[in-house]
């Protein structure tokens, strides 16, 4: 998940609702990789849980046909509390009816770590097939010792989820984009991250700081399991609608096939997902 819409509470949700509800059915099955086009429920938490079924079959009349939620037990202070209480064949069932799939979720490190059976129980009931932890949050004076010990207890994490039949990924943000100790924190982990135990869920993000995800894909094949997508100005220095930034959009697909990218999914905030989708239908 994107650190700034993470840390900062989504704006202009009135307009970007209004932009939802203005929303037409789109119904061609043409997307990129031949993948179903999901979105991230983080940015639109605020109208999700005040409505949620009605948000989630506007999300399908854009055009999306998957979503990748956030653990309510786990997102509580994040603004999804009101879910906390819904149970996952409950939750499961509602966003069958719209018409949408749910294979993927994110889970805090913490949760992971100390409710890691009951977090896996709740996954099998919504019927997920991937558990995603939402990065280490380490402190920011962690050290590169720090960064490889908590690559070691989530492997064994991995190794528990794989038992239930679930993969574990590890989502990355702009944190593990610097150097320590004349290493690439991201290139770090990834040597220490168990490759089959652990998949990763890349952040196109970040290439507002220089990384791109066609990168990573092609030099770690196979690792990847899904992406979130984002698109950047460099005239506005902000996030725009997929297609309207500098992300070379095709390049990014190609190599998300040597990645071994299994799905994807827009996370930005409710006004770009209409014009996102629509660009990635016409992108196939």
């Amino acid at each position: 998940m994107n650190t700034m819409t993470r840390r900062e509470f989504i704006g202009k949700t009135a307009l970007a609702a209004g932009a939802l509800t203005k929303g037409t059915m789109i119904t061609s099955n043409a997307a990129p990789l031949g993948l179903p086009i999901g979105f991230q429920t983080f940015p639109i938490r605020e109208i999700l849980v005040k409505d949620f079924e009605g948000t989630l079959r506007k999300m399908a009349g854009l055009g999306y046909q998957t979503v990748e939620m956030c653990s309510p037990a786990g997102y509580v202070s994040s603004g999804f509390g009101p879910l906390a209480s819904m149970k996952a064949p409950e939750m499961r069932r509602i966003i069958r009816s719209t018409g949408l799939r749910c294979e993927s979720c994110h889970y805090s490190f913490l949760e992971l770590r100390e409710n890691l059976d009951e977090r896996i129980a709740f996954a099998k009931e919504l019927g997920l097939k991937q558990m995603i932890a939402s990065g280490f949050w380490l402190k920011e004076d962690a050290k590169l010792a720090d960064w490889l010990r908590a690559c070691n207890e989530i492997n064994q994490i991995g190794e528990r989820t794989q038992k239930a039949g679930i993969q574990l990924g590890f989502h990355n943000h702009h944190f593990e984009f610097k150097e320590l100790e004349g290493v690439l924190i991201y290139d770090a982990i990834m040597g220490k991250l168990d490759p089959e135990l652990i998949k990763m869920q890349f952040q196109v993000a970040v290439v507002n700081i220089g990384y791109e995800a066609a990168t990573y894909f092609t030099q770690y094949p196979g690792r990847f399991i899904s992406i979130h997508l984002s698109d950047w100005s460099t005239d506005k220095k902000q996030t725009v609608p997929i297609g309207q930034g500098i992300v070379d959009w095709k390049k990014l697909f190609a190599a998300a096939k040597i990645g071994g990218v299994k799905n994807y999914f827009v996370e930005m905030d409710l006004a770009t997902l209409k014009p996102s989708a629509e660009y990635l239908r016409k992108l196939a």
